[in-house]
């Protein structure tokens, strides 16, 4: 098995890795290491997990301690693009890990804060510049970056800045950079949209996919729980109150469930809160380092806002409520099991979203067990007939039109079943339609710069 000591990584980055006690890299980080160090353009395929960070951290760190090309003042020699506050600071606070033993500089620029020691950072000069579109462009148009000398670009996270509405901005950035320039492009998926900015932006880039798009962690105990809209939040306090769930992921869709959702956890006594683009950069950085110290049992989250979480010992993934894209699914379960441990992830399925259910198993190609075990148990849901994923995305969001009461009733797909059971069967599987992302994609618009 490759080691890190096996890497031709400099000393100074190899004591920072003995020093936080990394041994063995993960697949993706033995596979593009050497690719990015020799050189190449990358195109790294990986979910949220793998350890990627590193994967593009470390051989970058390495690249340019080699080089000791002289800093420039607001010209970063290298700029990583990445969609959401929470990632960029996690991905400079690994930065400054790996980089502890060398005399390199790294800053972060990010919307919703001010500006000001951004400004003074970059005034100094910078090694690595991590940064989110939006603030990275108002930056750029107030003369205070010059992205002219920048040596190596990494792109991550590139389908979330697709489903966050970010493409405008990065094709603006990119014609900004030199011509001559090392490339790192990294995504979970490649929907066709990706494939086609990735052309555009590698050459003759070498490849480096470790886990195949939308398949599941094996480590991970995957449930449903048939439940009718009504009881959702009383079937949530229900789970939450075993203690053994004691660090606890619950995503949601939308910002106001995430915020009724941990205002009524809270009420019932379950320490908790919630993160989404709608709190400020303060009160998500709290909730984040409240539950990585364990102050709060459960961080409420929607899909985009939980993108900078990388927290380990997470036990319990809950789908609260599930996205129509299945990709998505794969993300956030792969949350928990972490490390060589394991993990759970229970989805909490209505009637309506059930068609969403069927599209994740026929996705990942693995049928989840049906937990019948529970005060909540809906027949009504479990036997409802399945129909195409864009009608049940229709009436799910018709219902959150309107509050989120009424919405059809539906017919009966067929008997029961035993507990233990799988969830997809019954009504034939949906038809995709669209492609869509999760509701909280936005639909042509440009999305304000605070991310």
């Amino acid at each position: 098995m490759t080691q890190f000591s096996d890497l031709k990584l400099i000393a100074p980055i190899q004591q920072a890795l003995k020093d936080t006690g990394y041994e063995t890299p993960t697949p993706i980080q033995a596979q593009a290491i050497p690719v990015v160090l020799e050189g190449h353009d990358l195109l790294g395929i990986a979910q949220t997990g793998t350890g990627k960070t590193a994967a593009f951290s470390l051989p970058i760190l390495n690249i340019l301690a080699e080089r000791q090309t002289k800093r420039h003042p607001r010209c970063p020699r290298t700029l990583i693009l990445t969609p959401t506050r929470e990632l960029a600071i996690q991905i400079h606070t690994n930065l400054q890990t790996y980089g502890k033993h060398l005399r390199q500089k790294y800053a972060v620029i990010f919307g919703g804060v001010g500006q000001g020691n951004q400004v003074r950072d970059l005034a100094q000069g910078v090694d690595v510049l991590v940064a989110t579109p939006g603030r990275l462009l108002d930056l750029i148009e107030q003369r205070y970056l010059n992205l002219e000398r920048v040596e190596i670009f990494v792109l991550d996270e590139a389908d979330r800045m697709l489903d966050m509405g970010f493409m405008r901005d990065i094709k603006r950035i990119v014609p900004m950079l030199p011509p001559k320039r090392h490339n790192l492009f990294f995504s979970a998926t490649m929907p066709p949209e990706i494939q086609t900015l990735a052309n555009t932006i590698l050459r003759s880039p070498k490849k480096v996919e470790v886990t195949p798009p939308a398949t599941t962690v094996k480590r991970i105990k995957q449930s449903v729980m048939f439940v009718e809209k009504k009881e959702k939040l009383n079937l949530l306090v229900h789970l939450l109150k075993n203690k053994d769930l004691h660090k606890v992921l619950v995503f949601v869709e939308m910002k106001h469930v995430a915020n009724k959702v941990a205002e009524k956890l809270e009420k019932s006594g379950i320490s908790a809160a919630a993160i989404h683009g709608n709190k400020s950069q303060g009160a998500r950085q709290r909730a984040l380092e409240d539950f990585t110290q364990d102050r709060i049992r459960v961080l409420v989250a929607t899909d985009i806002a939980s993108r900078g979480i990388d927290i380990d010992g997470i036990t319990h993934v809950i789908n609260f409520e599930l996205s129509n894209v299945p990709e998505s699914y794969v993300h956030r379960i792969g949350r928990t099991a972490r490390a060589g441990t394991d993990g759970d992830a229970i989805s909490l399925v209505t009637a309506e979203e059930k068609s969403y259910l069927y599209a994740i198993e026929k996705t990942t190609r693995h049928k989840i067990d049906i937990d019948r075990d529970q005060p909540y148990h809906s027949d009504e849901a479990e036997n409802a007939s399945t129909m195409s994923v864009g009608k049940a995305k229709a009436i799910i969001e018709g219902q959150r039109g309107q509050g989120g009461g009424g919405g059809r009733r539906f017919s009966r797909g067929g008997g029961g079943g035993r507990r233990g059971g799988s969830a997809g069967g019954g009504g034939g599987g949906p038809r995709r339609q669209g492609g869509g992302s999760s509701s909280s994609r936005p639909s042509g618009s440009r999305p304000s710069r605070s991310r």
